[in-house]
C-alpha cells in the first residue's frame, strides 16, 4: 500500500483525537457534553471528514448533540488548524453513530432470550 493511499486513514485517526480534545476541552455547550468520537471517515482528497459521535449519557438528545456539533464545526476546524500540521483541514460534518445503539439493543435481545431459556 503506497503512502498516498495510507494518509485519508492517518488523517482521520489524528482528527479523531484532536476533534475528542477540543470538544471536551473548548466546546462549552451542555448539549456535547456527554459526546464520544467514534470514528472519521476522511475523503480521498482529504477534503472532507466525516466524524462519527455517539452519545454516552442515555439523557443525552442525539439529534441536539449533532446540531450543536455541526454548529460548532468551522469554530473546531479554526483550532484544528493552528494545531495540525497539515496543508489544509478538512470539512468537517458531523454523524451520529446509530451501531452503539444497535449494538446494546442486540446484547439486551440475547441476554433476555438466554434469561428466557434458563427460566423454561
Amino acid at each position: 500500500m503506497s503512502q498516498e493511499s495510507n494518509r485519508p486513514r492517518r488523517v482521520a485517526h489524528l482528527l479523531q483525537r484532536e476533534v475528542a480534545n477540543l470538544i471536551k476541552r473548548e466546546v462549552n455547550d451542555p448539549r456535547v457534553q456527554h459526546v464520544t468520537i467514534t470514528s472519521v471517515d476522511v475523503s480521498r482528497d482529504l477534503s472532507q471528514a466525516k466524524v462519527y459521535f455517539t452519545c454516552l449519557d442515555t439523557d443525552t438528545d442525539a439529534k441536539a448533540a449533532e446540531k450543536a456539533l455541526n454548529h460548532a464545526k468551522d469554530f473546531l476546524r479554526y483550532h484544528l488548524k493552528s494545531r495540525l500540521d497539515l496543508r489544509g483541514v478538512p470539512h468537517l460534518r458531523f454523524v451520529y453513530d446509530e451501531s452503539v445503539a444497535r449494538g446494546a439493543h442486540i446484547s439486551e435481545l440475547i441476554d433476555r432470550a438466554i434469561q428466557r431459556d434458563a427460566e423454561d
